[in-house]
C-alpha cells in the first residue's frame, strides 16, 4: 500500500506584507503530497484575526469583523461567510499545529499568494478588497497556480495542479504539435524542477505517433507554463479535456498517416514490458534505513532495461523510466495494447513489524504460462540474490491479474530486513539481479 507521509520543509519562510513571520520552534511549514501547508493560527493572528480552536470537535473558527471562516481538521470543506468552499486538501494537525493549503489562505482570507520554489518562500500580501468567492466558480487571477507533476501515458497528458485552470490549447504544423498554455501558472514542488529559460522533457519511452513531450516556464511575469506534445506520422488528431480531482487531463485521439513508421511489435522481436513498481506520489514501502521502495524498483528496472537493449531479438518497453506514477490500470493497458510477450513487475517487500523476515518470492496469477515464467525467473533471481527462497506463489495482484500475457511480480527481498536491504541497495548485487531477470526472460522465450 502507498505510504502517506508529510515531509517537513522547515527551511521554507513565510513573508507577510513584507515581513518574515517568526515561527515558533514547534511550528513548521510542511509539504504534504505536493501541497504546501502553512500554520493557519500564525498567519491569522498576525493579521489581527481572532482564532478559536475547539479541541473536542477539531473546529477552527476565524473571525475579523463581520467576516467568519470555519474549518475542520480532516474535512475537505470550509465555510467562508455563508459560502461553502472545497479545499484541495483537508486541514491537518502536524506537531500540534493546524496547517492548511496556501490556496485556501488566498481564497478564504483574501490574501495574494506567491510561491518561490527556488528559494522556498511563501509570500502573502493582504488586500483591501475582498477576494472573489470560490463557491461561485470564479478564479482569482492574482494567485499563481502551481504545477506539481506532468505525465503522459496511454495518449493522455495528465497535469497535477493546485487549482482548476482553463489552458489555451493550440495546434501547430511542421512539425505537428499540440501546445498547452496554463495562464498564471508556475512550477511547484516538482521532482525535477525546471529553471527559468530551461526546458524539461518527459521520458516517455517508445510511444507510436509521439516524438516527445516537453515543458517550460514560457513566461515569467505573469507566469505561464507551456507543455508541447510533438506528434509523428499523424494525419489528424482530436482531443477532449477535463479536470478531475486536482488533475487536468487531455485525452488525445490520433489517426495515423497512410504510411506510418513501423510501430513496436511490427518485427519478429519479442516485446518485454518491465514495470518498476510505484513511483512519483506513490513511494511504496519504506526501508529500514528510510529509503523508498520506488527508488530501488526503478534502479533495478533500469539495469534490466540496459541489458535487454543489447538483445537483438527483444524489444523492451518500460512503464516508467523516471520518478513518476503511472496507475496500475495504465501499466496494464500499456502491456495489453502492445500485445507484449512478457510482463515483469519489480518490487521490494516489507514487514516492518517483523524485521527478521527475509527472502525472495515471485508471484503469478493462475495462468499456466505465467506460472512457467515465474518458476524460471525465480530460479535465476534466487541464485543471484543469495537470499532465502520463499518460493513461487499464486497472487491476485492487479498488474499480473489483468494483463493478458505471461506476467510475474518479483518481490526481490525485504527492505524491512537489514541484510536484505543492504544487498538490494548494492550496485553490484543489483547488476547480478538484473542479469538474472534477463536470463530468466530469455530462457522462457527460448532465446
Amino acid at each position: 500500500m502507498p505510504v502517506q507521509s508529510h515531509a517537513a520543509t522547515s527551511q521554507i519562510k513565510i513573508i507577510l506584507d513584507g515581513q518574515e513571520l517568526n515561527l515558533p520552534n514547534e511550528v513548521e511549514v510542511v509539504n504534504a503530497r505536493n501541497n504546501i501547508m502553512i500554520p493557519i493560527r500564525v498567519v491569522a493572528e498576525n493579521l489581527k484575526f481572532n482564532v478559536n480552536w475547539d479541541q473536542k470537535t477539531q473546529n477552527i473558527n476565524i473571525q475579523q469583523g463581520s467576516k467568519a471562516i470555519a474549518l475542520t481538521v480532516g474535512k475537505q470543506e470550509a465555510t467562508v461567510g455563508n459560502s461553502s468552499v472545497s479545499l484541495n486538501m483537508a486541514p491537518q494537525i502536524i506537531k500540534n499545529t493546524v496547517v492548511v493549503p496556501i490556496r485556501f489562505v488566498s481564497e478564504g482570507m483574501g490574501l495574494k499568494v506567491d510561491w518561490n520554489n527556488k528559494e522556498k518562500i511563501v509570500t502573502l500580501a493582504s488586500t483591501t478588497s475582498p477576494p472573489s468567492s470560490p463557491a461561485n466558480g470564479s478564479q482569482n487571477d492574482s494567485i499563481t497556480n502551481l504545477v506539481h507533476e506532468i505525465n503522459y501515458l496511454n495518449n493522455q497528458l495528465v497535469v497535477s495542479l493546485d487549482r482548476e485552470v482553463t489552458p489555451v490549447i493550440t495546434t501547430l504544423k511542421n512539425p505537428d504539435r499540440i501546445v498547452v498554455d496554463f495562464p498564471s501558472t508556475n512550477f511547484g514542488n516538482m521532482s525535477q524542477p525546471v529553471p527559468v529559460e530551461s526546458m524539461g522533457k518527459l521520458d516517455t519511452g517508445y510511444i507510436p505517433n509521439l516524438t516527445e513531450v516537453r515543458y517550460s516556464l514560457f513566461k515569467n511575469d505573469p507566469a505561464q507554463v507551456r507543455i508541447v506534445i510533438e506528434l509523428n506520422n499523424v494525419s489528424s488528431v482530436n482531443y477532449n479535456q477535463q479536470y478531475d480531482a486536482g488533475k487536468f487531463i487531455l485525452d488525445l485521439k490520433m489517426v495515423n498517416d497512410p504510411t506510418p513508421a513501423t510501430p513496436i511489435g511490427g518485427s519478429s522481436k519479442k516485446i518485454v514490458v518491465i514495470d518498476p513498481g510505484h513511483g512519483g506520489s506513490d513511494p511504496g514501502t519504506t526501508s529500514i534505513t528510510n529509503r523508498y521502495e520506488k527508488q530501488f524498483n526503478l534502479a533495478l528496472a533500469l539495469k534490466v532495461q540496459a541489458i535487454l537493449l543489447q538483445e537483438p531479438e527483444i524489444e523492451v518497453v518500460m512503464t516508467r523510466e523516471t520518478d513518476v506514477y503511472p496507475t496500475r490500470p495504465e501499466r496494464v493497458k500499456l502491456a495489453n495494447d502492445l500485445n507484449a510477450d512478457v510482463f515483469v513487475s519489480i518490487h521490494g517487500n516489507s514487514v516492518s513489524s517483523a524485521p527478521q523476515v527475509t527472502g525472495t518470492e515471485t508471484f503469478y496469477y493462475q495462468r499456466a504460462n505465467s506460472k512457467e515464467l515465474a518458476n524460471i525467473v525465480h530460479k535465476h533471481l534466487v541464485k543471484a540474490m543469495g537470499l532465502k527462497d520463499r518460493g513461487v506463489k499464486n497472487g491476485s495482484l492487479e498488474v499480473i491479474r489483468e494483463t493478458t500475457m505471461p506476467a510475474v511480480l518479483l518481490e526481490v527481498g525485504f527492505l524491512s530486513n537489514k541484510s536484505d536491504e543492504e544487498a538490494m541497495m548494492s550496485e553490484s548485487v543489483q547488476t547480478k539481479a538484473a542479469q538474472a531477470i534477463v536470463d530468466g526472460i530469455k530462457e522462457y522465450l527460448k532465446l
